[in-house]
């Protein structure tokens, strides 16, 4: 039987709330090891948006995750709406940290929105999101959204003390106090953290249908070892190049698709009522963020 890896903290979220800087900013911390690949999408249910597997982690793959000494901190964002993965936190690392990043709803399942249909993830997955109230209507779109419903889960199994609330606005307005944050949550030291060098945002002008030949190329790419992968991976990211903007492996991303009043009011009933029960049970203050 393969050990349980030990883990001491995640960092959870939704698709488009910022967790991607962080995590890049994190690595540069000499007492942390983060994640590799960023998300492993191993432990949760959740493997990404629209992926869903029920069976049980497989452990062995888990700990090939976490390359070097230090906090592991596991980095996995869809594992936050996932109804499976407090419970088996708690029962492997009942005093893991917990850091959520939070962004205003609308903007995010937006912005989430948009990333799938300029990749094309729906259709890969046999959906069409192309109408924003279908979209909605899937839960694998608005169940990212409800974090209210979300992060109740958690509290089940972890106090108020162990989760770290961060505003996604807050990361690129004070980056030095956000990590500073982050720091002393995870009780580890202070550090210079060179946000110069933070190149991997997950930005919209990174979003690009990928093509045929770039489908090709991912699945080749994915038959590496990742003791060959992985280096050569972290090195590209560190320069902050992303090898699908290549316009041979994808193509031009079309304008930003907006929501009307209309859809917009779409979500009041429930964003508002999981806005109450986020600040309920957290004493976050969201009240900026409901649908008037």
């Amino acid at each position: 039987m393969v050990d349980v890896p030990h883990v001491g903290a995640f960092l959870l979220g939704a698709p488009k709330c910022g967790t991607t800087w962080l995590a890049e900013a994190l690595t540069q911390h000499p007492e942390l090891c983060v994640s590799d690949p960023k998300e492993p999408n191993i432990l949760a249910t959740h493997k990404g948006t629209f992926g869903r597997d029920v069976s049980e982690p497989d452990w062995s793959a888990y700990a090939d995750c976490f390359n070097g000494g230090g906090l592991r901190i596991d980095c996995s964002v869809h594992a936050m709406a996932c109804p499976v993965a407090p419970s088996r936190v708690v029962a492997n690392w009942p005093d893991a940290r917990l850091i959520v990043c939070l962004r205003e709803p609308v903007s995010r399942t937006v912005s989430h929105w948009n990333m799938i249909l300029d990749t094309k993830e729906d259709q890969e997955n046999e959906v069409d999101w192309s109408d924003f109230e279908s979209a909605w209507a899937d839960s694998r779109l608005s169940a990212d959204t409800l974090y209210g419903a979300a992060i109740s889960r958690w509290l089940q199994h972890f106090d108020r003390g162990s989760i770290l609330l961060i505003e996604a606005n807050r990361m690129r307005h004070e980056p030095v106090v956000v990590l500073e944050e982050v720091c002393s949550h995870l009780t580890i030291s202070s550090h210079s953290f060179e946000l110069d060098s933070v190149h991997n945002a997950n930005i919209a002008s990174d979003r690009r249908p990928i093509t045929a030949f770039g489908r090709l190329f991912r699945f080749i790419a994915s038959l590496l070892p990742n003791f060959i992968k992985n280096p050569i991976v972290r090195r590209l990211q560190s320069r902050g190049v992303n090898v699908y903007k290549i316009p041979v492996l994808s193509s031009e991303a079309p304008p930003k698709r907006e929501i009307t009043e209309q859809q917009r009011e779409l979500l009041a009933a429930d964003v508002n009522a999981d806005l109450v029960l986020l600040t309920e049970s957290t004493g976050f203050d969201c009240s900026k963020w409901h649908i008037q």
